[in-house]
């Protein structure tokens, strides 16, 4: 039985197929979206677990998906993930209830699995 759905929002190719493989082998199942135009479709169909959501994506970014899908609609938690070390990200994320923020070049990806792991367990225990 999977761990849990979660969604991949990452433009990057190379970053999302590799994110697919590892949370796939982790136990996880994975949808994934290549744009902020296809992360919200993919989330109007079906709410994830969790949602892995890169900040800098065409067509409409992940601050732009999450002013689409409010905190107090949302059932799942967030974690941004971002290439710029700019504290205004990390304010404008928590702003907009992100649980989870990573910068890509600091972040393993044993740590974002792991960071998933406790947001699903902190979930199930609310």
């Amino acid at each position: 039985m999977a761990k849990g759905n979660v969604l991949i929002a990452e433009d990057d190719p190379v970053l999302r197929n590799l994110y697919v493989k590892k949370f796939s082998v982790a136990g996880y199942t994975i949808r994934t979206a290549a744009d902020g135009e296809e992360a919200l479709a993919a989330l109007h169909q079906q709410f994830p677990d969790v949602l892995v959501l890169d900040i800098h994506m065409p067509k409409m970014d992940g601050f732009q998906v999450l002013e689409k899908v409010p905190k107090e609609s949302r059932t799942f938690p967030v974690v941004l993930l971002t290439n710029f070390e700019e504290e205004r990200y990390r304010t404008r994320g928590k702003e907009l209830g992100a649980e989870g923020y990573f910068v890509k070049k600091d972040m393993t990806i044993r740590s974002l699995i792991d960071m998933v792991e406790s947001l699903l367990a902190q979930k199930k225990s609310s």
